[in-house]
């Protein structure tokens, strides 16, 4: 063989093994892509959301993880009847509520106080959809629940908008945004407490946890899980609802507005009013 020969196929092999090199990195990148898509985008909320497209507008922009891009057959179903549904004014299923506010009122720190943990504190959520009642768990996250009494105390939550329903992927409704858009918050956050495991439905159906926008982000949003959903074990745990989740369960019936999977309830959703009680 002639060494012009050799050099040659040399050559074409460098170039074949540079090319698959190449092939290899483009499909790991893809997979990186792709996972970060199905881990992090859409929602914003979200999110946008809850499994999680963050779209994170700002610091103080808490957001849950979005739908999965990849739903399933069946969870294809769902979002076609919920888009069905959401299209036909007759599927609403709650009386008007009152227009969303704004809240302006924004403080340095979270409060110190501390929650009682021997009682049982509840919040109360009056909504023109219907009442629901959340028993906070101050053992396991006290910062938080301290927190939640105090915003509801200062008439944070009243005619606040629940302004995101997931219907695919992932099955929450998010609320607490004092500009009832996924922005903003309280002026202050609140350290992450009471993570869950990492595993499938690591958040069952009544929990209620915090929105965020990374590690150590939470403010006063939150999202209440009305179907058993799995997301990363990163959004603080602090209240089980006892009574009302079927409030939820039919407003996401209606769907989204404009038929997708992921955005603003089809069926406006405001919390008209906002208590605490406490027992024990």
């Amino acid at each position: 063989m002639s060494s012009s020969n050799k050099r040659e196929r040399e050559i074409a092999r460098e170039k074949y093994e540079r090319q698959q090199q190449r092939r290899v990195q483009e499909e790991q990148a893809r997979r990186r892509r792709n996972q970060i898509i199905a881990a992090i985008a859409g929602l914003a909320v979200v999110g946008g959301t809850l499994a999680a497209l963050l779209i994170n507008h700002n610091a103080n922009t808490p957001v849950t993880p979005a739908a999965s891009p990849t739903p399933s057959a069946s969870a294809s179903a769902s979002a076609s009847a919920s888009a069905s549904a959401s299209a036909s004014p007759a599927a609403l299923v709650c009386p008007k509520g009152p227009a969303p506010t704004t809240k302006k009122d924004s403080w340095p720190a979270a409060p110190t106080t501390s929650l009682d943990a021997n009682k049982t504190y509840t919040m109360n959520l009056a909504t023109n959809c219907g009442d629901i009642k959340i028993e906070l768990l101050q053992k396991a996250a006290p910062v938080t629940t301290s927190s939640e009494v105090f915003l509801t105390d200062q008439g944070y939550y009243n005619l606040a908008d629940c302004f995101r329903l997931t219907t695919q992927g992932i099955f929450v409704v998010q609320c607490g945004s004092p500009t009832n858009d996924a922005q903003n918050g309280p002026g202050y956050t609140v350290p992450d407490e009471n993570l869950p495991a990492d595993g499938s439905n690591n958040y069952p159906a009544g929990t209620v946890a915090m929105a965020n926008a990374g590690a150590g982000t939470a403010g006063s949003q939150f999202f209440i899980v009305y179907k058993d959903t799995t997301l990363p074990p990163s959004y603080t745990i602090w209240g089980k609802v006892v009574s009302g989740l079927d409030v939820v369960t039919k407003v996401a019936g209606v769907g989204v507005q404009g038929g997708g999977a992921d955005g603003k309830p089809a069926q406006p959703f405001v919390i008209t009013k906002a208590t605490t009680t406490t027992s024990g």
